[in-house]
């Protein structure tokens, strides 16, 4: 049983974060209910990875945690 989501059509959107020169980002396909899809700008025909929205949820929550430590 295949339990990635066709990804053929995702709308990619950019962390807030990146480095604006478009090379070094994260980004998200949203409107997947319950997936959260992630790829690495650099090689958008790559394998993205594919998680839970509450894993991805909870490092979220982590990474925001430690921007002030």
């Amino acid at each position: 049983m295949n339990r990635t989501p066709d990804l053929s059509t995702a709308v990619w959107r950019k962390s807030s974060y990146s480095d604006g020169g478009g090379t070094n980002c994260v980004e998200v396909a949203d409107s997947y209910t319950g997936l959260v899809p992630v790829r690495d700008s650099k090689t958008p025909s790559g394998r993205p990875l594919v998680f839970s929205a509450g894993s991805w949820l909870a490092f979220v929550e982590l990474v925001r945690g430690q921007e002030g430590a």
